[in-house]
């Protein structure tokens, strides 16, 4: 799925609120990144430095051919790793005696600075590849800074759903649906803002023009089971008639399911959890355990790890196992 047949896109407005946004984050200039050094200042800017983050330094001589070849290559690869890494270079022809204390007899060497002191290193014009492994190794793996910003821009998102303002949630899950389409959390959410709205067509359209891959998500098919309980529920009648009729037949377990399913879509999960486990207490064989399975779709809408499924689950261990 496109951008360009997205569609979410459109449906609430894709302004971030706050200070969330998609761009990468402004990259260092290759002048803080990249700089000569001398003798003097080896402490300052080798030293001190890889105690902030690791600094690569490049010992170099203007009549080498090879750190003619290695120069353009791992100035590309420091700028473009925006920061993890700093590259500080030094002419041994002016400045000899740091590579002689290190020991450095050819060039070029590259040598890793992390916490005041040499770590690593390599000779030679290596290629790209293998510099961008030396980086990974000394500085860790680069880190998806937009897929990390998505993820808490998902998560506040959530956060508003589940406190009851689904506009604003379903402003956020349209961002991240601009800057990455296929994403089944972002899908699952805008849909499940939609349901909160009362947007029950749209929402059914949503889900029925999903790809089918995406459609088989677990989050993705949980909110679609929602939906149809919830157009289920709005079919079943008056649920203070289905309160009187148990009133009047604590046995009606036929009021009893119906009544529970109203009370899930309502959002009392509790009591739509109680009722059907009295059902299974009185009487398994009701509708061919029909109570039993009618708990087991709430759990799927509900998730794992909510209260309501954790608390009905260990009741209903008790029953089947008693």
């Amino acid at each position: 799925m496109t951008g360009s047949d997205n569609p979410y896109a459109g449906s609430f407005g894709t302004q971030m609120t706050g200070s969330a946004s998609f761009g990468q984050p402004a990259a260092a200039s290759n002048g803080d990144l990249i700089k000569e050094t001398t003798t003097a200042n080896f402490a300052k800017d080798v030293l001190d430095a890889s105690r902030q983050q690791p600094v690569l330094v490049d010992f170099w001589a203007p009549w080498c051919g090879p750190c003619k070849q290695l120069t353009p290559v791992i100035e590309k690869v420091v700028t473009e790793a925006a920061g993890r890494v700093k590259l500080v270079k030094m002419n041994i022809d002016d400045h000899p005696s740091i590579a002689g204390q290190l020991g450095i007899q050819s060039i070029p060497a590259v040598i890793a600075f992390v916490g005041g002191r040499p770590v690593d290193g390599f000779m030679g014009a290596v290629p790209e590849s293998q510099i961008k492994q030396f980086i990974e190794k000394i500085a860790g793996p680069a880190v998806d800074d937009s897929k990390a910003e998505i993820e808490a821009v998902l998560t506040d998102a959530k956060a508003l759903l589940d406190a009851g303002d689904a506009q604003n949630a379903a402003g956020l899950y349209g961002a991240v649906l601009q800057a990455d389409p296929d994403n089944v959390v972002a899908i699952a959410g805008m849909v499940d803002c939609m349901i909160a709205l009362g947007q029950f067509a749209e929402a059914r359209e949503a889900l029925s023009g999903l790809p089918e891959d995406l459609a088989k998500d677990a989050g993705i098919a949980a909110i679609g089971k929602k939906l149809d309980q919830i157009e289920e529920a709005r079919k079943l009648g008056d649920p203070d008639e289905f309160e009187r009729r148990l009133a009047a037949n604590p046995d009606d377990h036929e009021a009893r399911m119906l009544l529970a399913k109203i009370r899930n879509v309502e959002g009392d999960r509790t009591a739509a959890a109680d009722h059907l486990l009295t059902i299974m207490k009185r009487d398994r064989g009701f509708d061919d355990d029909g109570a039993r399975r009618e708990l087991l779709s709430f759990f799927e809408v509900w998730g794992p790890k909510d209260p309501a499924t954790v608390a009905a689950r260990r009741k209903l261990s008790s029953i089947l196992f008693s």
